[in-house]
């Protein structure tokens, strides 16, 4: 993306720290209200990608930008035997996170780790599969992020991502653009206590480079065997490539 979007743009802080308090802020409702403003379809959406990864058979995940945890649950729930860590860099995402999966019982399965996506606390070739569900339109530096995430996957792995993505034809294009510019941000002002937090998660869904300019984007940081799957007629996409 050419153009930097911030969550409070009157802020001199770097996106990166913007965005950690921006989920901190809306940690608490977090869920609910992206059940809500979905229908409920993410579900639907992050069951293809846990299908993607549980087809190469991985010991070790890593899923970036895990908020609340929901795609590390899922993974774990598919895949017993491997070992999960979901990272992110809001701590309050975190915290709603481990009290879901402590209550699941899922706590030996599953560790959450306050960590930042393009320095990545782990050594080169450690993950066999990294998943990231909504998270990469919030790099900082995208291409530093997706190199980062290349340096610690391991020859041959699998990187899957879940992101938005804009419908092209009538009336999906039209139906998409009037819930994102106008009803996230109006649900979400209205239930959340950071009303710019919804305004921005629509400007930053509606600017990505989805589909082949995505694409292109990460083979020039070395990947390849890279498709994209478009998923309820465009308003997301699933890819996925391998190191």
């Amino acid at each position: 993306m050419s153009k930097i979007i911030k969550p409070y743009k009157d802020s001199d802080a770097t996106k990166k720290t913007q965005v950690a308090d921006m989920f901190n802020n809306i940690s608490g409702n977090y869920d609910g209200l992206n059940r809500i403003m979905t229908f409920g379809i993410d579900i639907k959406w992050r069951k293809k990608v846990v299908a993607l990864v549980k087809a190469s058979q991985p010991k070790n995940i890593l899923d970036i930008a895990t908020g609340t945890g929901d795609l590390a649950i899922m993974h774990s729930q598919q895949m017993p035997a491997a070992k999960i860590i979901g990272l992110d860099i809001s701590s309050g995402m975190l915290q709603v996170g481990k009290e879901k999966i402590k209550a699941l019982g899922l706590q030996s399965n599953i560790e959450m780790v306050l960590g930042d996506s393009e320095n990545i606390p782990y050594e080169d070739n450690f993950f066999d599969a990294i998943t990231v569900s909504y998270g990469v339109r919030n790099f900082e530096d995208l291409n530093k992020g997706l190199r980062e995430i290349n340096r610690v996957l391991k020859p041959g792995g699998i990187f899957v991502v879940l992101e938005t993505s804009v419908p092209t034809k009538f009336p999906f294009k039209q139906g998409y653009q009037f819930h994102s510019k106008v009803l996230l941000p109006l649900i979400g002002g209205l239930f959340s206590k950071d009303k710019t937090a919804y305004s921005y998660l629509s400007e930053s869904a509606n600017s990505f480079p989805y589909g082949e300019k995505f694409n292109t984007i990460l083979k020039e940081n070395n990947f390849i065997n890279v498709i994209d799957i478009p998923v309820t007629f465009g308003v997301s996409t699933i890819y996925k490539a391998t190191k």
